[in-house]
């Protein structure tokens, strides 16, 4: 059973301005102010609303992502902020070399809410972010640890029970396959399953990849119920005890969402 957000398009669009404002935008602001005529860039931007409170703040803000139907949806929805030149969404690849040169260390600030779990090769990916960023930049992360309960994305199924059923994407992946055919969800849900099963990204994997590559975490915040709950569920966030929070593995099964921001050494 897939939530509605998931096909309603600008409930999705309010949802991501409403966590944004109360919640990824004051989280980075603890790393670093966010200014008029500051540079921001979204990766994975889906329909662009992430963006809206910084615009709202003055800044000149990139958004790009594969979707070439969300990317025409964020330019529709952010129409004004587009015309004024003030917004740029874009259906392109950050590894294309055009990218890079006309984006060369512009960036105060790049955000990947929701998309490095959907990343293949992060090893390589977060560093290749340096060539973006601005020096005393930051670049912000909000993510499902793997492990957590629905760490698989199991509620985009359509079977109401497959959406609800926790930790059930660990199995080994023919089972996991195997079960999901069973119960019918078609192919496309089925490949983007595999896809993020390939490319989940736990808490130690990712304070690994940013230790090993040349950055330092400058904030983090791990939370026992997403911020997103609160408008997906009307369930009010909760931050993971810090007991939990301080037990690697362990806190990555009970821990729904985690956010950090890092800047390179």
């Amino acid at each position: 059973m897939a939530l509605e957000q998931h096909t309603n398009v600008p409930l999705r669009y309010w949802q991501q301005v409403e966590n944004s404002r109360n919640y990824v935008l004051p989280f980075i602001e603890k790393a670093i102010p966010v200014k008029s005529g500051m540079t921001v860039l979204e990766i994975g931007c889906a329909e662009g609303g992430v963006l809206v409170p910084f615009l709202e703040k003055g800044c000149m803000v990139v958004g790009v992502d594969l979707n070439e139907e969300r990317i025409n949806t964020a330019n529709e929805y952010n129409k004004e902020a587009v015309d004024k030149g003030m917004a740029a969404f874009r259906a392109q690849n950050v590894y294309d070399e055009s990218f890079v040169a006309e984006f060369d260390h512009y960036f105060d600030i790049i955000i990947l809410k929701d998309a490095i779990e959907h990343i293949p090769a992060q090893e390589q990916f977060i560093p290749h972010l340096k060539k973006l960023l601005k020096p005393g930049g930051q670049i912000y992360f909000g993510f499902p640890p793997w492990y957590m309960p629905h760490g698989g994305h199991q509620q985009i199924c359509a079977n109401k029970f497959l959406s609800m059923l926790p930790y059930f994407h660990l199995l080994p992946k023919p089972l996991y396959r195997g079960i999901v055919k069973m119960f019918g969800e078609d192919k496309g849900i089925i490949k983007e399953l595999m896809d993020i099963k390939a490319t989940g990204i736990t808490i130690e994997r990712f304070e690994k990849i940013v230790h090993n590559t040349g950055f330092r975490v400058t904030n983090k915040q791990h939370y026992l119920l997403n911020p997103i709950y609160k408008y997906k569920f009307k369930v009010n966030p909760r931050k993971q005890s810090p007991i939990i929070s301080a037990i690697p593995y362990v806190r990555d099964f009970l821990t729904t969402c985690v956010y950090y921001t890092i800047t390179p050494v």
